[in-house]
């Protein structure tokens, strides 16, 4: 079938998958914050990535596909931009809050008040809530102690790559829109310009020195590029199998190999699983997206396990972590997230009130 005639509306198995990926993501850093090594986790040696590494390509594929789609459905930046920052500020806001001033006051080896006057304390607040200059790492004297003790909560690192791709896509439509040419067909071609760039330098670099941003610009780009060549792109059973069959296979040659395949399966697996499954697993849909909360919680909560249980084993880490995570990742989102999302065309509303004001002031 073709995407397009599947993408429409929200009946898939995103929600799954990106839960799925979060808890991956929670594993891979149960090694190296109940060991102290990185290299623990199986498969860094073998495959030259981490069930992390692939479950955030699939958070920023996904990310690439469903914000291009919200973009080109309602044409406003100022939309996009709303429903970004709903969907990542509130919560990540209140994380912060509750990792500075009550885990960091709980697990600081400093004093009480020499934590809380300390301006890495608020530089660590500031430059994680604001995510566009990179996130810092440590909080003073937290989680000193602990096997892997070079950060609070590793997750964030990413965001800040999350957040340039969503300005350079509005960037790119805001410019676009003040062409007088087509501009579907010039977004269209630009997003699929920037997927080959990057692509050919995601790939070069890989086998030389390779930079995040090239990774996920990629990863990114191939879901915004799928989405506008969506009326091209079939999901059909034979591919999907023969697609997943090459990958397993290259798993047993050597890294090189399995990230050539990887590169070129992994979104059309990823497609064909949140489409064409159907039935009962949709259902999954009716508890929640707890994706993000997971994701943001997880850290934190597994270096605080670390300090709390010293020399605890991996499967304690991953059992003892995700039972607190998800618990938190649920209140996250009952309490506050879809509250959040809720608000948007409240403030929405109010922001093109005050633009058009300026304007008319302005003339």
């Amino acid at each position: 079938m073709k995407l397009s005639n599947l993408s429409q509306g929200k009946d898939n198995n995103f929600n799954l998958i990106r839960i799925v990926s979060a808890l991956a993501v929670l594993i891979t850093h149960s090694f190296a914050l109940a060991t102290g090594s990185g290299d623990a986790e199986p498969f860094r040696l073998s495959l030259g990535m981490t069930m992390g590494t692939i479950a955030v390509d699939i958070f920023f594929i996904t990310s690439g596909f469903l914000v291009t789609a919200s973009l080109l459905t309602r044409q406003s930046v100022i939309e996009f931009i709303w429903a970004r920052v709903l969907r990542i500020l509130p919560a990540l806001l209140v994380m912060l809050t509750l990792t500075v001033f009550g885990l960091g006051v709980y697990f600081t080896t400093l004093p009480l008040v020499s934590y809380l006057t300390e301006s890495k304390t608020y530089l660590y607040l500031i430059k994680c809530a604001s995510l566009i200059t990179g996130v810092a790492y440590n909080l003073p004297g937290v989680f000193d102690g602990n096997p892997y003790n070079n950060a609070v909560n590793g997750s964030l690192w990413t965001m800040p790559y999350e957040v340039k791709m969503y300005m350079l896509l509005a960037f790119t439509w805001l410019v676009l829109s003040a062409t007088k040419m087509n501009k579907f067909k010039l977004f269209k071609f630009t997003i699929v310009s920037v997927l080959a760039t990057s692509g050919i330098l995601f790939v070069a670099c890989n086998y030389s020195f390779p930079t995040e941003f090239s990774r996920f610009s990629f990863m990114f780009f191939s879901g915004a590029a799928i989405y506008v060549l969506r009326k091209y792109i079939y999901l059909s059973h034979s591919l999907f199998w023969l697609a997943l069959i090459a990958l397993l296979w290259s798993t047993f040659i050597n890294a090189h190999i399995f990230f050539i395949f990887y590169v070129l399966t992994i979104p059309y697996i990823l497609f064909y699983l949140a489409y064409i499954p159907s039935g009962d697993i949709r259902k999954y849909n009716l508890l929640g997206d707890y994706s993000y909360g997971v994701y943001i919680y997880a850290f934190p909560v597994q270096q605080s396990v670390a300090a709390m249980v010293p020399g605890v084993s991996v499967l304690s880490m991953i059992f003892i972590s995700a039972t607190a995570t998800l618990l938190l990742a649920v209140i996250s989102w009952h309490v506050l997230e879809r509250r959040a999302l809720g608000l948007k065309n409240y403030y929405v509303g109010h922001t093109k009130k005050i633009l058009t004001f300026s304007l008319r002031s302005s003339s």
